[in-house]
């Protein structure tokens, strides 16, 4: 019995030093990139991918060229975070005319449409996520496990202090 528990125990520490490793080496996430959250510049300088909210509080990032040209002046592979990061915004039944606008104003702001998306708090229906996957790439919960995942207001599960270092 002893070595069994024993055994347990060992496989648990290394499956969380194996995946601390794939987490080390991987890419690097930035939640809730808008001109209207406060981001420190360290935490999209360390962040390989940068999530933007197309409109965050009804306004639009493509009012903001100076923002969207510093963004760009970044280097940084830019997704799509939700349309308004609304809470819940992807739990409910959205139309393709809803994505487009997003889209749309995420295009404004780039000159290119986006890629990859994630939905806000990671709620997404499956009609929503059939949505999505016929217009860009979706990263989804099980992304989040092996990636390090910040947010531009540190309001994550976890500080983005922590999160360095897990």
């Amino acid at each position: 019995m002893k070595n069994k528990i024993l055994l347990i125990f060992l496989f648990f520490i290394t499956l969380i030093l194996i995946i601390n490793l794939i987490r080390t080496i991987s890419l690097r996430e930035i939640d809730d990139v808008t001109p209207n959250i406060p981001c420190k510049q360290a935490d999209l300088e360390k962040s390989d991918i940068l999530f933007i909210i197309p409109k965050f509080e009804n306004k639009s990032i493509s009012e903001n060229k100076n923002w969207c040209d510093y963004i760009l002046s970044l280097n940084k592979t830019l997704g799509m975070h939700g349309v308004y990061h609304s809470y819940n915004e992807f739990g409910y039944p959205r139309t393709q005319e809803y994505l487009d606008e997003g889209i749309k104003i995420f295009e404004d702001c780039f000159g290119f449409k986006p890629e990859f998306f994630k939905a806000p708090q990671l709620n997404i229906t499956e009609e929503n996520k059939i949505l999505i996957k016929t217009n860009m790439k979706f990263i989804g919960k099980s992304d989040q496990l092996f990636t390090k995942v910040y947010h531009c207001s540190d309001t994550g599960y976890f500080s983005n202090k922590l999160m360095g270092w897990i």
